[in-house]
């Protein structure tokens, strides 16, 4: 139900036309690669993290069953 909400409130195509020619407008056409470069690293940086978290979880998880399946030989 609150996906159907969220959904509501993204914008539709001509709306992502404005809002694409309106960061053209403020930024410049010299400027959006930058910013685009900068986001991609940013993302990349943010799934690093999730997977070093979540490998920091399954190594954690591997370390507490490994004495747990010892104790049941």
């Amino acid at each position: 139900m609150t996906n159907l909400l969220l959904l509501g409130f993204l914008p539709s195509g001509s709306e992502w036309i404005i809002i694409a020619l309106v960061i053209l407008l403020l930024f410049g056409g010299k400027k959006i690669p930058e910013l685009m470069r900068g986001l991609g690293k940013g993302v990349k940086s943010f799934k690093d993290g999730v997977n070093e978290a979540k490998e920091e979880i399954n190594k954690a998880k591997d370390e507490i069953d490994a004495p747990a399946d010892s104790a049941k030989k």
